[in-house]
């Protein structure tokens, strides 16, 4: 607000009166009252007053009877004394009178009543009058509403003949309230009374002028129209009326026609007339915000009348605007004016563009919008005028001159306001786009608000989780968007482009966040408009490099490579340039002949490529900035050839520059050269290029790079291959640069570091298809790489890195085709495809593969002992093959030839001289070599039969003899020491050795040769398996015969674990695997013992391996790892073998015991599974046996564990986001290998112990819910999906047998029971079954069916082991029958209905076994420390979410109910099960004695569920009334009272309108006969007086709960009731105690009832709301109102205030001063306003207010007034009344409270914000919900 410096002054307080002793008007009335008795003529007229009084109680039934009443009364009138002019009983005859003008009564009653009213206020006179004003006004002050024409004329006359003619001093607390008592009369321009009430409003501002006119010089309308503008702001109904007033009577607030040629600065502004000044002051504030209202009016003609009124009486030059009102006033005003054009109402936006443009508009201009021909449009900036017509010119610099400011700060601060809900962020964006239409205000504007908008946008996404509100508030900004030229956005975007880059003080968070708009832009917003992609897309990319480009360049100004984050905004800004790049199509950089060269900047003088880098930037800023980017009026800097010339030399000097650096930073480095290559694709060929220092630049970053980043070196191999395609780089000289490539590709290949693998050999492959399959330049280096430093034939006996690495290059090589094109172009990229070629193989690896073999000769050396395993586990033998065979077809002379057509013999050819017979030989001395000691897969491959050896060591006719010698002991303890030592390869030796000495060791036993042969070693990795003939089919008997009872040797175990856990022979880790399952054959007799330290050693290192390798593929992190990939395959391996001889010997052990019980079946590892029979324990009197299979079971459990983390990899949470983008494919790749590999093993795990294996996977699902694993439950489902041997036919029987194993194990068989090793209970076995079963698909309820109705019969016939299973069980049946109602087969109505009967059955058996009464008697709750408790529930109802609260039988049901149609499918049933959920849950719940603490959300949130089922209504009105009749229903929690309670209430008074009268009946009449007095008494009226309040809160609560309007017909009753109780006393039953309930009844009705159906009310609440605060002024507190009486007549107070019914406003004043002199008080005030007066008569005017509590709510809303709007909540908040003492309410609240109120109220009311009724219902029920506040028995 502004303050004029005038006489009056702002009080933030009432001031004093004067008096020393303030007498208060009750008194006054009383002292008269008493002096008048004392005549007998005035009590025989009082007497009769009183009679004619007493027939409204009585006799009023029909209108008829009012008309008799109120003749009567008026007869009574008659017969008063002459001498004596007074009223008896007044307020009762106000009261009376105002409930005769009740609009639902015909008009002749109303007639009537005028005439009562007439001769009232003849008698009593103007003095009299005066004095009674607040009596009488109130009931007149609506009638105008209501009123008939019959009436009207009545009504006008009572005010010129009686109100009007009353002293300013007795209206002018009245005058607000008088003026809305008097626009309705003018809302009809037509009709008869229009102007006779603009008359009373002539004779209004007369009187008011009058006494001021006599004191000061001025026009006295300023009191009026202050009034008139706040009548204007809170009353929307009366608005139009206002309207038409402000038409006629508003003067006009401007001196003449702008002068354009003088600053606005400084202009001095004109002297206003008198008539103009009241409109002003003292607060101009006034003026705006009614202006404002009407042009935020729903209605559109307000809105264009206060258009009109803007256009004719305040424009926006006047002097008001621009100088005399606050400039946040304006913004107000012009934000308003503005906000009409989202109408979209042609009228509308043709008045606001005359408004905001001036006078002077054309008609031909009018139609609202105009044409945007850019030839025409004047770009004038701050005056410039650029347009040839003037007056188009003087319009733009008319709205620059007074608009433009006040409407970009507006349209800024509604946007900055940062609205969450999506329709208020966007208004702003639609407001802008509407006001587009007008480019002399959208072309000043835009500029100035576009990132604005932009920015709101993008901090939008950031604050909202809810894509739907994004994604509308976004489409709002991109149409705001898609209306802005194209030259606008861009010019904006490179403005910040050049803010973020260029050199300067700028901090480096504001240069991001530029960079970040504008990537922001490009990703949300349509950029693909043509003009975008030709022009300015090009320019922008341009602009970007020439910035960083001039920062490579030295210089001695600060620059921006100082700043810390200078990498970050570089390669932000390369990142960008790249997107742009990607958007801009190929024709961008076409010359086209039809363009104009003259539309081209040129300088013949300059060549483009020599242009600099400033002068690129200095001529873009100058085609953005000066030239007004309009394409058609200026030139562009650069055509198309121009362009792509200098775009591709900056890109190339860019790479250049990072290419010859010694330490570029990585991501800058692969940034800007994949920025080059990008370019190189879309620029046409004939593009000039610096060919020469680009490959310089090249050769030097890989050769003089020992190591580069692969990101760097993808993008320099792509860079290359684009130069070669785009014909820049020949292929000779391609050629020098291969063995560079090579080099630093082969880097990438080591086993350690699988992180690239994947993508390097891509890259290699794409090289050799650029190059051609002719070109063998690739595998010449790689060959040279492999001999390198090796030309005297050494390489054999060289170290096997080269060996590991070329066979990662042959492994990942069968998993790429590549197509090649002979002729130079774009290659194809090579695709994942199993099917490529031999051909593909020998371009590139076969000279490479012939040099591995080589090695295969030279016995003993590490690379020839790595090629021998490589080859026995090689996958892909038959390509190897393929090759010899392709080479050895070469040669003529192995040809078999025909001779003769007929009968073709076939003869060898001999040889010549010109066969080449040493390289044939070397083919065959090669092979001969691989097939010298063949592996089994060698032999599948060749000949499709396994190939057995001896061995040379067991073959041996000597073996036996040296069995005696015992060598292996020395041997192990040989190997222990080479553990040691640092060359480990000699371990291969010895653990050759050792096997063969183990094997002695083992036919020294059993007198024969081992059935495994010597020579048939085990591979590691994932081919293993086609070693073991036990993996995928049953064994045959002789297979595994008994081991001979033979000890290992003691060092075996501890040489194992050694081996194993020793990181430093990670390269030998295969051997050590063959040696483990060759010595597991000896470990048979004591596999048991050394079970868990082998298993407990391998699950370690696995784990290890695993994280070392989920390292490797995060976001730039290296380990020291090595080869961690075939590692884990080798460890897997180990583990597996291990497990599997374990197994096959539990199997054996236990067959000998149960051969006499069972008939012999074949059982082992990976055995076949019995359907429904699982050998997972042997008898129980075999404890040795018994053991064993604990010890095998616990093995098992840690693999599952082990091996389901290995799944998971790739669905554990947030495992995407932390991978390395690069490695991609490596990951990707690498995952799939692991997650087969484990997949197989839990495959055979479940095979052969499906029950253990399961329960496993139960209890890390387990973990999983209760939050102690990071993966998802849902991981552990998937994976049971994917098993083969974990169909829903085997998975659910197993699970029942887990079940019974724990609830009932005698009842289950023996072989099926499971040995308990899972720490798992019953509950959450079912609990697992549940979730299960939720997740399977309908389908598969076919397999399952028969087993799970067999599993609920059997509980049903024993249902008590079950008992604390029950409940979830019902819920696994009620899932059963939602799947089969979405499923047919079999016999469908059968099925169901069986499945019906087993639920009823099951559901009573839960409640028999489980009743919730009982359960409940054992929960303590603690009413003091609530919040322990609303913890309690919160981790209760978390665990029922995720399904392991197997007790909360409430939770469970609530899940069931809804589905209940569909389960029991017969309404009969349905009914039936409701009633038993109703009986069995509900019922105990409420009737519990821990009532309503025991009600937790799940038991209301059952509740509700049952309300929404059909024909069960009945049942549920039943448990909800009996809940709300509960006499400790209001000790509830208010959370579950808004929660549950009101939206169950709400629906209940739908389905039973008579709720409410049910209540009401239960209201007695206040009494006083039949009461006696003592101890009975006293207990009597207290009974009453709890069950009246408890009666008047329910019907609060339900008004509260129900819809709006909902209880309309039910208002008159409710009033009679509260009419009855309201007339109680202290010694009635009941008494007034009640009188408090009663007002939260009215709060409840005004906010859940429209104003309108709240006439008939007003009476009462004044009548009310008068006495109760008058009662305040009362030396001694009458006994009709407590405390708490009066503090709710104040909180209803309140309320009426923040809500403002229209009708209300008119009775405002009798309470709060409500005009202008609650802040600006004359000098001579006194407070005629109920509150005001109790005020200073509590002495509140002589306090401090910053000491009051409410003080800084009055002040924030004071500081906001003027720049936004803020709710109205209201004063007397639950904060500020809580844990306040009813002695020291009147001090420490009511006190504060009355001292604010009325200045409260006008700033809420200045500060146009709307009514939160939500605070208000809140507020009202935590009072309701008090249960201190209720008497107490």
């Amino acid at each position: 607000m502004v303050l004029e410096p005038i006489s009056v002054q702002r009080s933030a307080s009432p001031v004093s009166s004067g008096r020393s002793s303030p007498v208060n008007r009750q008194a006054r009335a009383k002292a008269n009252d008493e002096l008048y008795k004392k005549d007998k003529s005035y009590r025989r007229y009082s007497s009769g007053v009183e009679r004619a009084l007493s027939l409204f109680d009585t006799a009023l039934q029909e209108w008829a009877d009012y008309i008799s009443f109120l003749g009567r009364l008026l007869k009574a009138f008659h017969s008063h004394p002459p001498n004596i002019p007074v009223v008896p009983f007044k307020s009762v005859v106000a009261k009376r009178l105002a409930q005769c003008l009740n609009p639902s009564l015909p008009s002749g009653v109303h007639q009537k009543t005028l005439e009562v009213y007439s001769y009232i206020f003849t008698m009593i006179g103007k003095d009299g009058l005066s004095q009674d004003l607040p009596l009488y006004l109130p009931g007149l002050s609506s009638t105008l509403t209501f009123a008939s024409i019959s009436v009207r004329p009545s009504f006008l006359s009572i005010f010129e003949a009686h109100l009007l003619k009353l002293s300013s001093a007795a209206l002018r607390p009245a005058l607000k309230a008088i003026v809305l008592t008097l626009l309705p009369g003018l809302e009809e321009e037509t009709s008869e009374e229009f102007e006779r009430t603009l008359g009373l409003f002539g004779q209004l501002r007369e009187v008011m002028r009058a006494e001021r006119s006599n004191s000061e010089a001025s026009s006295g309308d300023e009191y009026f129209w202050q009034c008139f503008f706040l009548a204007t702001i809170t009353s929307r109904s009366r608005r139009q009326g206002a309207l038409a007033f402000l038409i006629q009577a508003l003067p006009k607030l401007y001196e003449s026609s702008p002068d354009l040629s003088i600053p606005v600065s400084t202009r001095t502004p004109m002297k206003l007339s008198a008539q103009a000044e009241a409109v002003i002051l003292p607060e101009p504030g006034l003026l705006i915000r009614c202006f404002a209202s009407g042009l935020a009016d729903s209605q559109l003609l307000v809105q264009r009348g206060f258009l009109d009124l803007l256009v004719t009486h305040l424009p926006i030059h006047s002097s008001v605007l621009q100088s005399r009102v606050a400039p946040e006033d304006l913004e107000l005003l012009v934000i308003a004016a503005v906000g009409v054009v989202i109408r979209k109402d042609m009228g509308l936006n043709r008045r606001l563009w005359a408004w905001l443009l001036g006078p002077g508009q054309t008609s031909a201009e009018s139609d609202g919008s105009s044409s945007r021909t850019p030839n025409s449009v004047p770009r004038g900036v701050n005056g410039v005028e650029l347009g040839n017509e003037s007056d188009t010119a003087t319009k733009t610099r008319y709205f620059e001159s007074y608009g433009f400011h006040p409407l970009v700060k507006g349209i800024q601060s509604m946007i900055k306001f940062n609205h969450l809900v999506p329709s208020d962020r966007a208004r702003p964006f639609r407001i802008c786009l509407s006001l587009m239409d007008r480019w002399e205000i959208g072309g000043l504007l835009i500029p100035e608000i576009f990132l604005t908008v932009i920015e709101s946008v993008q901090q939008y996404k950031g604050q909202v989780s809810n894509v739907d509100n994004f994604a509308e508030v976004l489409r709002s900004g991109s149409m705001f968007f898609d209306g802005v030229e194209s030259g606008q956005i861009w010019r904006e975007l490179v403005r910040l482009i050049a803010s973020a880059l260029s050199n300067g003080p700028t901090a480096s968070s504001e240069r991001l966040h530029y960079l970040n708009i504008v990537n922001f832009v490009i990703t949300h917003f349509n950029v693909r408009e043509e003009e975008m992609l030709i022009i300015h897309m090009p320019l922008a990319t341009l602009a970007i490099m020439a910035f960083i480009e001039e920062t490579d360049q030295p210089t001695e100004t600060p620059s921006i490579k100082l700043l810390d984050c200078f990498d970050q905004v570089q390669n932000l800004a390369l990142n960008l340039a790249k997107s742009l790049i990607k958007m801009i199509p190929e024709r961008a950089f076409i010359h086209r002949s039809s363009e104009k060269e003259e539309n081209v900047a040129k300088d013949p003088q300059i060549s483009p490529r020599t242009r600099g880098n400033l002068e690129i930037i200095e001529m873009i800023q100058k085609f953005y900035l000066q030239d007004q980017e309009n394409i058609e009026i200026s030139s562009k800097p650069f055509n198309p050839i121009e362009a792509s010339d200098l775009l591709l030399k900056s890109a190339s000097n860019l790479a250049v520059f990072c290419l010859n650096s010694r330490l570029p930073n990585t991501q800058t480095l692969e940034y800007r050269v994949n920025l080059m290559t990008m370019l190189l694709r879309k620029v046409s060929p004939q593009t000039v290029l610096n060919k020469a220092k680009l490959f310089t630049a090249i050769r030097y970053m890989l050769e003089s790079s020992k190591t580069v980043d692969f990101s760097c070196f993808s993008s320099v191999i792509s860079a290359i291959i684009t130069l070669h395609s785009r014909e820049y780089l020949p292929i000779d000289e391609l050629s020098k640069l291969i063995p560079l490539c090579v080099k630093h590709a082969w880097s990438f290949l080591t086993p350690s570091n699988p992180k690239f693998h994947v993508e390097t050999v891509r890259t290699l492959w794409l090289l050799q298809s650029t190059m051609g399959h002719q070109n063998r330049s690739i595998e010449a280096a790689l060959s040279a790489i492999m001999i390198q430093n090796d030309l005297d034939g050494t390489y054999a006996v060289r170290g096997a890195d080269s060996g590991k690495r070329f066979a990662v290059l042959w492994n990942h090589t069968i998993h790429i085709s590549v197509d090649y094109k002979d002729t130079p172009g774009q290659p194809t990229k090579p695709q994942n495809d199993c099917s490529g070629s031999a051909k593909d193989l020998e371009v590139m690896l076969k000279r490479p593969l012939f040099l591995l073999l080589d090695s295969i000769a030279i016995e003993g050396a590490e690379l020839s002992i790595f090629v021998k395993e490589w080859l026995q586990t090689l996958p892909t033998l038959e390509r190897l093959f393929h090759t010899f065979i392709k080479q050895l077809m070469l040669f003529d002379f192995l040809k078999l030839t025909p001779q003769s057509a007929e009968k073709p013999p076939l003869t060898i050819n001999s040889f010549k001289i010109t066969d080449d017979l040493e390289t044939c030989f070397y083919y065959l001395e090669t092979l001969s070599n691989i097939l010298r000691r063949p592996s089994q897969t060698i032999w599948t491959v060749l000949t499709d039969e396994v190939a057995t050896d001896q061995g040379h060591l067991l073959s041996n006719p000597f073996a036996q003899q040296l069995s005696t010698l015992e060598l292996e002991c020395p041997l192990l303890d040989k190997l222990l020491l080479s553990l040691e030592e640092p060359d480990v390869f000699i371990q291969v030796a010895l653990l050759d050795c050792v096997s063969a000495s183990l094997k002695i060791r083992l036919s020294r036993a059993s007198n024969s040769i081992p059935a495994v042969p010597g020579n048939q070693r085990l591979a590691s990795k994932e081919t293993v398996q086609n070693t073991r003939s036990s993996l995928a089919t049953e064994r045959p008997k002789n297979d595994l015969p008994l081991s001979p009872s033979v000890a290992p040797p003691s060092q075996l175990i501890k040489c194992l674990i050694k081996g194993f856990s020793s990181r430093e022979n990670r390269a030998l880790l295969e051997n050590w695997v063959i040696f483990l399952v060759e010595s597991l054959p000896l470990l048979s007799d004591t596999i048991f013992q050394c079970l868990i330290p082998l298993v407990e050693c391998l699950c370690t290192q696995i784990t290890k391996t695993f994280a070392d390798l989920k390292r490797l593929f995060q976001n730039s992190q290296s380990i020291n790892a090595v080869d961690p990939e075939s590692t884990l395959i080798a460890l897997l391996n180990g583990l597996e073998n291990v497990l599997a001889s374990a197994h096959d010997r539990l199997t054996k052990d236990e067959s000998k015991s149960l051969s006499t019980k069972a008939p012999e079946q074949t059982q082992g590892f990976f055995g076949n599974m019995v359907s429904g029979v699982f050998t997972s324990e042997t008898h129980q009197t075999r404890s040795a046996t018994a053991n064993n299979r604990l010890t095998v079971l616990l093995s098992f459990q840690d693999t599952v564990r082990v091996c389901f983390k290995i799944w998971s990899w790739v669905g554990e949470p947030g495992e995407e986001l932390s991978q390395d983008p690069t490695s991609h494919a490596s990951f990707a790749y690498t995952s799939l290998r692991m997650r087969n590999r484990s997949r197989r093993i839990l495959e055979h795990l479940f095979v052969a112990e499906a029950l253990e294996c399961l329960e496993t996977l139960a209890e890390i699902w387990q973990k999983s819910v209760l939050g102690k694993a990071t993966y998802s439950e849902s991981l552990v489902f998937h994976l049971l999906y994917v098993l083969d041997g974990s169909r829903p036919k085997h998975t659910i029987p197993a699970i029942f047998d887990a079940i019974y194993s724990r609830t009932n194990p005698s009842a289950l068989d023996p072989l099926r029971k499971s040995t308990l090793a899972s720490d798992l209970t019953d509950t959450e076995i079912v609990a697992f079954l549940v979730e299960y079963s939720r997740s399977l698909e309908d389908d598969a309820i076919d397999e399952i069916w028969t087993d799970c109705l067999t599993f609920l019969r059997d509980v049903l016939g024993n249902p008590f082991p079950h008992r604390q299973t029950l409940p979830r069980l019902l819920e696994f049946t009620a899932i059963l029958g939602e799947k089969i109602d979405n499923t047919n087969f079999g016999e469908h109505r059968k099925m169901r209905r069986e499945l019906a009967d087993l639920f009823v059955r099951l559901l009573t058996a839960t409640f028999t076994t489980r009743p919730v009464g009982f359960t409940q008697e054992q929960i303590t709750v603690d009413p003091i420390n609530k919040q322990v408790e609303d913890a309690r529930q919160s981790i209760e109802t978390t665990q029922h979410r995720k399904g392991i609260n197997a007790d909360d039988i409430v939770s469970i049901l609530t899940k069931i109910v809804p589905s209940l149609p569909k389960i029991l499918i017969e309404p009969d049933r349905v009914l039936a099960a409701a009633t038993s959920i109703s009986a069995g849950v509900i019922g105990p719940t409420i009737k519990s004695k821990y009532f309503p603490d025991n009600v937790k959300a799940p038991t209301l949130e059952l509740l509700s569920q049952l309300g929404r089922i059909p024909n069960v209504q009945k049942i549920w009105k039943r448990d909800i009334a009996e809940a709300f009749n509960d006499l400790k229903f209001f000790s509830s929690r208010i959370t579950i009272v808004q929660t549950w309670w009101l939206p169950l209430l709400r629906q209940w008074t739908l389905l039973d309108k008579e709720r409410i009268m049910e209540q009401l009946s239960r209201l007695s009449t206040p009494t006083t006969a039949g009461i006696v007095f003592g101890v009975g008494a006293s207990k009597e009226r207290l009974d009453a007086d709890r069950k009246t309040q408890l009666t008047l809160r329910r019907i609060a609560v339900l008004i509260l709960a129900a819809s709006e309007d909902a209880f309309v017909i039910k208002i008159a009753s409710i009033e009679e009731k509260l009419v009855e109780l309201l007339g109680a006393t202290t010694a009635s039953s009941p008494s007034s105690s009640t009188r408090a309930e009663a007002y939260m009844v009215f709060r409840a009705l005004v906010l859940k009832t429209s104003a309108i159906h709240l006439a008939k009310l007003w009476p009462l609440i004044n009548a009310q709301l008068f006495s109760a605060i008058s009662s305040v002024l009362q030396a001694e507190q009458p006994d009709s109102f407590s405390h708490l009486s009066v503090l709710q007549a104040c909180k209803l107070l309140d309320t009426l205030l923040v809500v403002a019914p229209d009708e209300f406003q008119l009775h405002e004043w009798l309470y709060i001063t409500d005009t202008i002199d609650a802040v600006y008080r004359p000098a001579e005030w006194s407070p005629t306003a109920l509150v005001d007066e109790v005020a200073e008569d509590m002495g509140s005017a002589s306090t401090s207010p910053a000491q009051h509590p409410f003080h800084a709510i009055s002040h924030e809303l004071s500081s906001k007034a003027s720049s936004q709007k803020i709710p109205r909540r209201p004063l007397l908040t639950t904060e500020s009344t809580s844990g306040v003492k009813r002695e020291q309410l009147a001090n420490k609240v009511l006190r504060p409270f009355f001292s604010q109120l009325s200045i409260w109220s006008f700033e809420s009311n200045y500060s146009l914000g709307t009514a939160d009724l939500k605070a208000c219902e809140d507020s009202l029920l935590v009072d309701l919900f008090d249960e201190s506040t209720i008497v107490s028995q």
